[in-house]
């Protein structure tokens, strides 16, 4: 896959590193000096372009007309939308993603403006930590669906209302699937026959609405 990534700041130059190692062809466009000194010494000197990544003959240059994704992940939020509307609007990108970095503007990171994904990390980091105080126990490993599904983890207590029951007749939300349950540091498939135990780690997949109720099932039987 050919990424390209404007902005080589921390959040750009750590994307970049990390689909290199996955095998990507990357791009990644800055124009501060400082931070392209800094990229220098850590990514291949070929997936580096110094230059101003809101220009649509930079990003022509860059090869932008061959690329499955563009991330816009500057520190500016005007910039971040100039370069998704031109992607999106200019050069067909089919994929673009966006920081956002003031939350204020995060309205303004539609698919009107060419951003498929905007990333809002204040409120990704809000959501998260309100998440984990209501929910107990379940951890949020991974945000599905610009977070519409959540993958959860969470080790069943003594008494939880769902041990000794067969998977299949546990009353599961219409929107969660059991994807895997570790016992003793043994992966389970989740079969329709299992028998869930005392301390065994489930891992689901569920919507946001589901949350709470799964939460509830996972609970012990109330006295």
């Amino acid at each position: 896959m050919f990424v390209i990534v404007v902005g080589g700041g921390k959040t750009g130059s750590h994307l970049a590193r990390q689909l290199i190692e996955q095998g990507h062809q990357v791009k990644v466009i800055e124009q501060r000096q400082e931070i392209i000194e800094r990229l220098a010494q850590e990514l291949p000197h070929d997936a580096i372009i110094f230059a101003d990544g809101s220009s649509p003959t930079v990003l022509e240059s860059a090869g932008i007309q061959h690329a499955q994704v563009l991330a816009a992940v500057t520190g500016e939020d005007e910039a971040n939308l100039v370069v998704t509307t031109l992607a999106r609007f200019e050069f067909n990108v089919p994929r673009t993603i966006a920081r956002v970095n003031n939350p204020k503007n995060a309205w303004l990171f539609t698919s009107e403006m060419g951003v498929d994904v905007a990333l809002n990390q204040t409120d990704i980091l809000a959501k998260l930590i309100v998440e984990e105080m209501s929910l107990g126990d379940m951890m949020t490993l991974l945000k599905l669906r610009r977070g519409e599904f959540s993958l959860v983890e969470e080790k069943l207590p003594p008494g939880s209302q769902i041990l000794g029951i067969p998977l299949k007749d546990i009353p599961l939300p219409a929107t969660c699937v059991i994807a895997a349950v570790i016992r003793s540091g043994q992966v389970l498939i989740p079969r329709g026959n299992l028998l869930f135990e005392a301390g065994d780690e489930v891992l689901a997949v569920v919507d946001t609405h589901s949350l709470k109720l799964l939460t509830n099932l996972f609970a012990p039987v109330s006295k």
